[in-house]
């Protein structure tokens, strides 16, 4: 392809800042967050493997944008271009194969000139919403605590519709499954307001269980997905669809209120905060996990306290370990006060930065670790 026209097209679409010719200056805006495209006319099979490795050491998507020959001369190969964002057309499995996440052909001139690119935050990316915001912490199944909860937070309740006060959201930290006494109901409510504009929802391991199992996937049937497995067999047909849908679309984390606020299952560390990849799925998900060693005696993997070193300004919201009262640590707190093993359901008011939990009605299940102590000094925020 002539080089004026893919300047110009790149003047088109991309500031000069954005556009690098080399990785070096790629990675530094990567790792500055920024939107980063590489210019790289007649990129080789092992540039293209640099390229793709930079995209997955920054923790963002790689997505190829391929010039076919037929916009080039008779001596000219394709370019690729890494982008992270991209443009419609069909995909080139190829290049999907070498680890692109999309990829995109244009394949004549007229498609060049047409092209419109729009720019879509990565998933988590919902950092327009300023709140006020509800966070609730491990549901487990727990319905009747749900609802309590929602009541003392000033939610209506309407038969299965929920009424939040006027402009707050509510955010479900994941784990809305197995253990409890209802983990259908949950994900019927959850769902409805997600739908609504009233929630928002990320992923927490249970959940992501849940749906492996759903899709058909060999998965160890324990610690309550037995229990809710039981229930959806009680469930109408179309039940597990939606509920496989939903939970499909689903974020790893939430990045809010202009980065000032994250919301992830089992928190994330600064550097992982609003990026997209395996690896921070895998942390928001499942946390700090220390494969090194050995699982504890309940079979549980160890899972080191990575919010005793957090750095970050943005305030962590999280749950995954289960905790004898919400614990503020550092810029972080967590909101799994254990409800299926009989302890609390809880909640954070944000930006007041004020809890409210409400009583588990029963045991529902004894827990399999011994609930994290909090000394008194990490149950009120300092920040």
């Amino acid at each position: 392809m002539q080089d004026g026209l893919r300047a110009e097209f790149a003047r088109r679409h991309f500031s000069p800042a954005e556009v690098q010719t080399t990785l070096e200056g790629a990675a530094q805006r990567l790792a500055a967050g920024l939107l980063t495209v590489l210019d790289a006319p007649h990129l080789r099979a092992a540039d293209r493997a640099e390229a793709v490795r930079l995209a997955r050491d920054h923790d963002v998507q790689s997505v190829a944008l391929v010039l076919d020959p037929e916009l080039h001369g008779p001596d000219e190969r394709p370019a690729v271009a890494l982008l992270r964002g991209g443009l419609g057309g069909p995909e080139s499995p190829g290049l999907h194969a070498e680890g692109f996440r999309t990829v995109y052909r244009l394949r004549a001139l007229a498609e060049l000139e047409g092209a419109q690119l729009r720019r879509v935050p990565l998933p988590p990316d919902h950092r327009e919403l300023p709140g006020p915001f509800d966070l609730i912490g491990d549901v487990h199944g727990c319905l009747p605590e749900l609802l309590s909860l929602l009541e003392q937070l000033g939610y209506g309740l309407e038969g299965e519709t929920v009424r939040p006060p006027a402009g707050r959201t509510l955010v479900f930290l994941g784990d809305l499954t197995d253990r409890g006494p209802d983990s259908p109901g949950v994900l019927r409510l959850v769902t409805a307001m997600v739908r609504a504009g009233t929630a928002l929802c990320v992923q927490g391991n249970h959940d992501a269980k849940l749906l492996r199992a759903l899709q058909g996937h060999a998965v160890q049937v324990t610690h309550g997905l037995e229990v809710t497995l039981d229930q959806f067999t009680r469930q109408p047909p179309g039940f597990a669809e939606t509920v496989k849908a939903f939970l499909a679309g689903l974020p790893s984390h939430l990045l809010l209120d202009s980065a000032r606020l994250v919301a992830a299952h089992a928190g994330l560390p600064a550097q992982l905060q609003g990026r997209d990849s395996r690896r921070v799925w895998a942390f928001a998900l499942y946390g700090d996990v220390d494969r090194s060693a050995p699982p504890s005696l309940d079979g549980l993997p160890n899972r080191r306290d990575w919010a005793a070193e957090y750095p970050g300004s943005a305030l962590v919201a999280y749950g995954h370990t289960p905790v004898q009262f919400p614990r503020w640590k550092n810029r972080t707190v967590n909101l799994d006060t254990g409800c299926v093993f009989g302890g609390q359901l809880s909640a954070l008011r944000y930006p007041e930065l004020t809890t409210v939990s409400v009583p588990a009605r029963a045991v529902y299940r004894e827990a399999g670790r011994v609930p994290v102590e909090v000394p008194p000094e990490e149950r009120q925020p300092s920040l």
